[in-house]
């Protein structure tokens, strides 16, 4: 005759909770991975799309959100954000520096909200907050001032730069009046797109890691040379291999120091 199972906690037995606990551990051990425990990194990546206004960037930061999913968390831009949620905009001086101490203080509260929600993942920002200084009206030492910050602090937050060169430099209409699809909140002209795509290009390139993507006339060839580049990065960043930038600036450690930032047209998007 069968003979029972020794009774629990008897020599030779397993008991209900041992057992509970080892069906436990082979079940957990079959089971994929949550999405977002896929991969991890070693401590928070920062990796910023920025340029001029209509280079793309805000097209290929929702490409490259769907395209490397739970990788990647992304920061919209705060210009955008702020002036389409009603934010008045004024020309006056006095009004025109409060809008970009508010655009200012609302990126880095986003990235900081979207790091906290996302530990794990590579904030991918439309827009750094150095772009802030380029449309300051007083210059870019007055804007270090007003933000209690400088040039160089706000590029180290950073740990690359991909820079999409404005659709204007090659005589493409960039203004939504003119662009079916353009984004509303875009009021710049051709050559003050131009201009403020060249004012931002001398800030962002003192950066390290700066990947300067030209204008192309096939828009596709342009977002599919942004995917590789980003999707080097996002590996570099899976092994690693991204160790914190080192900013080295030179004596002009304050962008365009006499001039009065993107005048007339100051709005960041």
């Amino acid at each position: 005759q069968p003979q029972p199972p020794p009774p629990e906690g008897e020599e030779g037995g397993e008991g209900l909770q041992q057992r509970l606990v080892r069906l436990r551990a082979s079940s957990l051990s079959r089971m994929p991975a949550a999405p977002g425990l896929l991969w991890h990194v070693t401590r928070s990546h920062r990796i910023v799309l920025t340029g001029g206004p209509g280079g793309g960037k805000t097209t290929a930061g929702d490409l490259l959100r769907r395209e490397l999913g739970n990788k990647v968390a992304f920061v919209p831009e705060a210009a955008t954000m702020l002036f389409n949620g009603g934010f008045p905009r004024y020309p006056e001086h006095e009004a025109r520096t409060a809008y970009q101490s508010a655009i200012y203080h609302l990126q880095r509260s986003l990235e900081e909200a979207q790091l906290a929600h996302y530990p794990n993942r590579i904030l991918l920002c439309d827009r750094g907050t150095p772009d802030s200084c380029v449309y300051w009206p007083g210059g870019a030492k007055s804007w270090e001032e007003a933000m209690d910050t400088t040039v160089r602090a706000e590029l180290q937050r950073y740990d690359a730069v991909l820079f999409l060169e404005t659709a204007a430099a090659g005589e493409l209409a960039i203004n939504a009046s003119c662009l079916e699809g353009g984004n509303p909140a875009r009021q710049e002209s051709q050559s003050e797109a131009i201009e403020v795509d060249r004012k931002l290009f001398k800030v962002w390139s003192r950066h390290p890691r700066f990947y300067f993507v030209p204008h192309n006339p096939s828009f596709l060839v342009k977002m599919k040379e942004t995917v590789q580049v980003f999707s080097e990065l996002v590996q570099q960043c899976e092994k690693g291999e991204l160790s914190e930038p080192t900013i080295v600036m030179g004596d002009d450690s304050s962008q365009s120091e006499d001039s009065n930032g993107a005048d007339q047209s100051d709005s960041g998007p």
